[in-house]
C-alpha cells in the first residue's frame, strides 16, 4: 500500500509540475486569458472605447445643459417670486388705502345721512305744525260760519217775529231816503 501512496503522491506532484510548465499557458485558463487579450485589442483597435468615452461625454454634455437650465429657471423663479411678493406687497398696501378710502366715504355718507335726517324731522315737523295752524284756521273760520249763520238765522228769527207789515214799511223807506 505504501506504493500506491507514493505514486498517487509522485502523480499530484507530477501533475503541479505539469500545470507550472508551458503546458499551463495552451491549457484552458491560457486560452481563455488569450481570447479575451485578443478580444480586448479588437475592442481597442475598433475604437469602441472612444464610443464609450463620447457616449458618456455626449451624457455628460447632457447633464450639464440640464444642470445649466435648472439654475436658469431657478433664477427665473426667484425672480417672479420677488416679483409677485413685492405686488402682494402693493396690493396690501391698496388693499389698506382702499379699506381707509371706504372707512372715509362710509363716515361721510352716515354724516350726511344724519344732516339729510335732521332736515327731513325739521321739514317734516314744520309741515306738520302747518297743517296743524291750517286745520285750526279751518276751524275757527268754520265756527265763525257757523256762528254767523245761527246768528244771522237767530235775528231773522227775532226780526220776523217782532217786526209786523208796517214796521217793515218804515223801514223800507227810511233805508230809500239814505239813499
Amino acid at each position: 500500500m505504501a506504493t500506491a501512496m507514493e505514486e498517487s503522491h509522485a502523480v499530484v506532484e507530477h501533475g503541479d509540475a505539469a500545470h507550472a510548465g508551458p503546458e499551463f499557458i495552451f491549457g484552458p485558463g491560457g486560452w481563455v486569458g488569450l481570447a479575451m487579450f485578443v478580444f480586448l485589442v479588437i475592442l481597442i483597435w475598433k475604437g469602441v472605447h472612444k464610443i464609450i468615452a463620447g457616449g458618456l461625454d455626449k451624457k455628460i454634455a447632457e447633464i450639464r445643459s440640464n444642470l445649466d437650465e435648472a439654475k436658469q429657471l431657478r433664477a427665473e423663479a426667484d425672480a417672479l417670486r420677488e416679483e409677485y411678493a413685492a405686488k402682494i406687497a402693493g396690493a396690501e398696501k391698496d388693499a389698506e388705502a382702499m379699506l381707509e378710502n371706504a372707512k372715509a366715504e362710509a363716515d361721510g355718507i352716515i354724516a350726511k345721512a344724519k344732516k339729510d335726517t335732521t332736515a327731513a324731522v325739521a321739514r317734516r315737523e314744520k309741515m306738520a305744525a302747518e297743517k296743524i295752524a291750517a286745520a285750526e284756521r279751518a276751524a275757527v273760520d268754520s265756527l265763525r260760519a257757523k256762528a254767523a249763520e245761527a246768528s244771522t238765522a237767530a235775528a231773522a228769527a227775532l226780526i220776523a217775529d217782532r217786526h209786523d207789515a208796517a214796521a217793515d214799511s218804515a223801514l223800507a223807506d227810511k233805508v230809500i231816503a239814505d239813499i
